[in-house]
């Protein structure tokens, strides 16, 4: 495909190196000459220097052949010029906007975005998507991801082989007979940052990240077999009141029965917002990484902290306060710079959230042909979780799974037939309108597409 990125930033320049290593064209627009040329210098894709608001511009960068156009630039109102200018004069037929701005996201606005107003396919809130990954962090302690798929009847955990982990050193194979009943199926482990997709006859060994699918009514008992039986936290705390830690804590009143939850936000005006928009949540204006604050914030009796701020550096500096001050508890920072996932353990901080990876997916799942869905993004984007349907005319129907000799780097991990969740053996067969959930590596994006495909878009 054709396909147009306005924005250069970290998330531009993210899709760029994944879509380019998919074998579509991109073009890269941006104000920058210095982003661009940085881009320029490490990938192969075309570059245009200018405002993309500007229709010369966006004819510049092929907006006549472009079949999609993704615009992610700093400004929301950019975006949705964008969007409307390449609906208007290029018919470019897929449009995806990043927005950020509350007041242009909530069903109270659906209207606004449609063919007549503004023609935006697909409209993604990074602030948005983080606080949904937050939540579910929270709902399932001793995962340090846990990805919904197919309606929330499946999951995909990403767990952490301690050292206490009961499972170390079995082979896979065997496993089954130690838990009978535990429908799950172990895709693959990230073992010295290396992804690794794991045979019958492999272990797990201890420091491994772990992927494993599974039927979202077995997520405690499969966390239970790893040894981590911590129970759901109740008493949260928010540092930096956002608009993430606002929609983290609005989800949490929503969704978690008998949830305490305290946010510590440095700014008085917006303390004073977040306060007035949220129900039970106590907010404290002050510096979450003020000792006294904290104590206000009685710490002491807190289960999970969550640094949520704008900065980096502050969020990782409030974990490991946290961790000096009020040993195990569970820590969780948003950090924009990937570099800093080299600090985790050192620091003893139980997790680190990268906003931009969340983003990537979320955009990667509607770049994708066919009835593709839900897209989870693995090692910057060189593995993924995806879930699609078996359509009518697909070749893999009334095949097996063995008989359709698929590529070692695509592993099925589970499939929903009738609402019935079926984690499969090699002489499973597909059957249409089979949902299926899959791991396969980015070279074999082609493959996958053409076995699910139902338009070119």
């Amino acid at each position: 495909m054709n396909i147009i990125i306005c924005g250069a930033g970290r998330v531009g320049s993210s899709i760029a190196k994944q879509l380019v290593e998919q074998d579509h064209s991109i073009t890269i627009v941006d104000q920058s000459s210095e982003l661009v040329q940085k881009i320029n210098d490490t990938l192969d894709v075309k570059v245009v220097v200018g405002r993309a608001t500007y229709p010369s511009v966006l004819e510049k960068a092929g907006g006549n052949e472009a079949d999609m156009i993704i615009a992610v630039t700093k400004n929301d109102e950019s975006n949705m010029v964008i969007c409307q200018i390449a609906h208007s004069i290029f018919n470019i037929q897929k449009k995806i906007a990043r927005l950020r701005s509350q007041e242009f996201l909530g069903s109270k606005w659906n209207k606004l975005y449609s063919k007549s107003n503004l023609p935006i396919d697909v409209i993604i809130s990074p602030e948005i998507e983080v606080a949904k990954s937050l939540q579910r962090k929270i709902e399932a302690p001793g995962a340090l991801d846990n990805v919904p798929f197919a309606d929330n009847r499946v999951k995909v955990l990403e767990i952490a082989v301690e050292k206490n982990c009961p499972i170390v050193n079995i082979p896979l194979n065997k496993l089954t007979k130690k838990f009978p009943n535990l429908n799950a199926n172990v895709m693959g482990v990230i073992r010295k940052n290396k992804f690794k997709i794991l045979k019958k006859t492999d272990s797990l060994i201890v420091e491994d990240k772990c992927y494993v699918v599974i039927k979202s009514s077995q997520i405690n008992l499969l966390l239970s077999a790893f040894g981590h039986d911590e129970k759901v936290s109740k008493k949260i705390l928010i540092i930096g009141g956002g608009n993430i830690g606002f929609n983290l804590a609005k989800n949490l009143e929503e969704h978690l029965k008998g949830v305490r939850v305290k946010i510590i936000e440095k700014n008085k005006e917006r303390a004073e917002l977040i306060a007035t928009n949220l129900n039970s949540t106590i907010v404290i204006n002050g510096d979450g990484l003020d000792e006294e604050v904290l104590k206000e914030a009685n710490i002491d009796d807190t289960e999970t902290v969550l640094s949520l701020t704008n900065d980096d550096e502050d969020n990782i500096m409030a974990s490991v306060l946290v961790e000096k001050s009020s040993p195990n508890r569970r820590t969780i920072a948003l950090v924009n710079k990937s570099n800093y996932s080299l600090l985790q353990s050192s620091l003893k901080i139980d997790d680190l959230v990268d906003p931009r990876m969340m983003t990537v997916s979320t955009i990667l799942k509607h770049v994708h042909k066919g009835t593709i869905e839900t897209v989870y993004s693995l090692m910057d984007g060189e593995y993924e979780f995806i879930e699609a349907e078996v359509i009518e005319n697909s070749e893999l129907i009334n095949k097996s799974i063995k008989e359709a000799n698929l590529p070692q780097e695509i592993r099925i991990g589970a499939i929903v037939r009738d609402k019935n969740v079926i984690i499969p053996r090699s002489s499973f067969k597909f059957e249409k309108k089979d949902l299926v959930i899959f791991l396969t590596k980015r070279d074999q994006l082609e493959k996958v597409e053409n076995l699910f495909r139902v338009s070119s878009l």
